[in-house]
């Protein structure tokens, strides 16, 4: 038995804007939950540069939602995400086809039966049109390529930088898979330092020798690049320059750009290096670090292969690899609440990932919880989201507590979930025990959030 909370007559019917995946889940989540919801999809009277169809759901880069396994963030993501009933899941579950440990559907199939779930919803209208005003009380789910209308009136609202339209992603790699042999702390001239007790800097830095680099920028320049769609195919910014297009620029324009080791000597020996590759720290715990200045458009395969010739990244983990293509989202720690709302009517909430997120599965989790939230502020309790010990909850604090100045889209990954009380040096049973706890906080979360009854406005629904 589970509960829902009752929806009165009198409560106002619920905009979605966008009908991706986050809006899809969102849609589904407040209709289940009783409210009456219009989903605003403007494809079928406008359409965007990637997708073909106007159905619910496209998935327009990949057919594959990733791992299965719960040793895997994405795993992990997706067996939070059962355990709140998602719609999203549901439909890929139907529409799979062989892929090995990961989620790999049909693309047809798995838009269909959204599409179907959706659109035969008694609670749930469609409406083909483009909105240009921002909702309430409602969920913006518009995705990467929201429209220019739509995001003017974003940015009115919450300000000129809130809104980027351009974005340049470099890697970040887990700090336990880097060598300590190898790299030193420090900061250029001493500045930036930690303000720890130790004094270390703010920076990782990877020495290179001479040969070290010249080696390195040879498989840069020849390494392979990804060249998207027509509409990823902006013009690059010097602020943005991808890291194998610099140093296409000559032998020594990495050395003298982001790798300068001037003002950079190793502690242990006292020598500069002839180049340098810094590393910033990603998240509070530190446990993520982002290579910095290294933006960059190179294959997966070229960027594992490349980016392990750095010194003291030769086991390098990558948590998140670099990327340039347009994605508009907001700068959700500069502007938005914990739940993703406006600062200003919380009832006007964010999901997908125009909110900051990387990737289908945690697209469709933040349109679920966003869905969640606003039923529950609609029957007069607040919003709620899960503890950083479970994946949901700890992708949520990172739109919540990156750093505005340098905040882009992120994946899930296990740097963003809290650590262990007691460290383990394996690592498959480490990620085996932060789900396993992930899991049972996200049980305990359901039970107090999502199964109770809401205080004043609950029903018994078998």
């Amino acid at each position: 038995m589970r509960y829902l909370p009752h929806v009165q007559a009198s409560l106002p019917s619920i905009s979605i804007i966008g009908g991706g995946l986050a809006g899809s889940e969102a849609a589904w989540q407040l209709a289940e939950r009783g409210h009456t919801v219009t989903l605003h999809e403007m494809r079928g009277i406008r359409q965007t540069p990637a997708h073909k169809t106007d159905s619910l759901a496209e998935l327009v880069c990949s057919n594959t939602f990733k791992s299965t396994e719960l040793s895997n963030a994405h795993g992990l993501l997706k067996a939070e995400m059962r355990a709140l009933g998602s719609v999203i899941l549901r439909a890929a579950d139907e529409a799979r086809v062989p892929g090995g440990s990961a989620l790999t559907v049909d693309r047809e199939l798995f838009s269909r039966g959204v599409h179907d779930r959706i659109t035969s919803h008694k609670k749930i209208t469609i409406v083909r049109e483009e909105v240009t005003a921002l909702p309430s009380p409602g969920i913006i789910a518009t995705g990467p390529l929201t429209s220019d209308s739509l995001a003017a009136a974003i940015r009115t609202r919450l300000g000129v930088e809130s809104l980027a339209f351009y974005d340049a992603i470099a890697p970040i790699v887990a700090r336990d898979s880097i060598d300590e042999a190898i790299v030193f702390r420090a900061a250029r001239y001493g500045k930036e330092t930690m303000g720890d007790a130790a004094g270390e800097g703010a920076y990782i830095n990877c020495p290179f020798s001479r040969e070290q680099y010249e080696a390195f920028l040879d498989a840069l320049v020849s390494a392979d690049q990804f060249h998207g769609h027509e509409f990823d195919q902006a013009p690059f910014f010097e602020g943005c320059m991808p890291v194998e297009v610099m140093a296409q620029r000559g032998r020594d324009t990495l050395r003298f750009g982001p790798m300068k080791p001037v003002g950079l000597r190793d502690p242990r020996s006292g020598r500069q290096a002839w180049a340098v590759a810094q590393l910033r720290m990603e998240d509070r715990a530190g446990q993520m670090w982002n290579l910095v200045g290294f933006q960059t458009r190179l294959r997966i395969p070229e960027q594992q292969r490349v980016f392990r010739m750095i010194p003291g990244l030769e086991n390098a983990e990558f948590l998140r690899y670099g990327s340039i293509h347009r994605n508009s989202y907001v700068n959700s720690p500069a502007s938005l609440t914990p739940h993703l709302s406006l600062k200003d009517d919380p009832q006007t909430l964010f999901a997908g990932q125009i909110t900051g997120v990387e990737g289908y599965t945690e697209s469709a989790a933040s349109g679920l919880l966003a869905g969640i939230n606003l039923s529950r502020m609609l029957a007069g309790v607040e919003a709620a989201v899960p503890p950083p010990t479970t994946m949901l909850g700890a992708l949520y604090r990172y739109l919540r507590e990156a750093d505005p100045r340098h905040f882009q889209p992120m994946n899930a990954n296990f740097g963003l979930v809290d650590e262990l009380p007691e460290p383990v040096k394996d690592k498959k049973r480490k990620r085996e025990l932060l789900a396993q706890r992930a899991l049972a906080h996200m049980e305990e979360w359901r039970s107090e959030f999502v199964d109770s009854p809401v205080p004043a406005v609950a029903s018994v629904v078998a």
